[in-house]
């Protein structure tokens, strides 16, 4: 481990809660001196999605390589043989530039980063208006099926009932408050406002 040891900051939401709009507005707040910590998964890139950059595409074989080393902070098989996990190594990363790390990031896996690192880490949970409001903003995407949307707003209902195990709730209704409330939190965590 390096000597740095920074924060965690957890964001964790079901699918179009607007947790990674809020990760990539406090990304831009130089003053917080946050890096995103990146995922490692087994799925093949889509679209665009760069390696190294969006995710660390790694084999299936790779992927249960490292899981029996020990090589992840958290990992979860969220689809048969479709694994999502974070590195140790990608904390040491952001830590060796003596940066905080923030993640964006399911709310199974930011639970077990919570329980890891319970003194340093900050688990926020960015809570929906309604499950209807999600399903909405999931069809304005443009970006699934109808069948993933639906499973994807089944699975938001369990998400949803996981908030309370969190530090702290921001209710997504306006993004401007939304955003405010996440550099309030944020500020707070790391002691900026003395």
């Amino acid at each position: 481990m390096s000597e740095f040891k920074g924060k965690l900051f957890v964001f964790s939401a079901p699918s179009g809660s607007g947790k990674t709009t809020i990760v990539r507005h406090l990304l831009k707040q130089e003053k917080f001196n946050l890096e995103f910590s990146i995922s490692a998964t087994s799925r093949e890139p889509r679209g665009e999605e760069k390696n190294g950059e969006d995710y660390y595409f790694i084999s299936l074989k790779d992927f249960k390589s490292k899981i029996k080393g020990d090589e992840f902070l958290e990992w979860e098989e969220v689809y048969r043989d479709n694994f999502y996990g974070t590195l140790k190594s990608e904390v040491e990363r952001i830590w060796a530039l003596k940066k905080h790390v923030i993640f964006d990031i399911d709310v199974v896996g930011g639970l077990r980063i919570k329980k890891k690192f319970p003194n340093e880490t900050l688990s926020v949970f960015v809570k929906p208006p309604s499950v209807d409001e999600l399903k909405i903003r999931l069809k304005k995407r443009s970006t699934e099926s109808e069948d993933k949307i639906n499973m994807r707003v089944a699975k938001a209902s369990v998400e949803l009932a996981t908030a309370p195990q969190f530090d702290k709730i921001i209710k997504n209704y306006e993004l401007d408050v939304a955003l405010k409330e996440a550099e309030d939190l944020v500020s707070d965590f790391l002691d900026l406002k003395k």
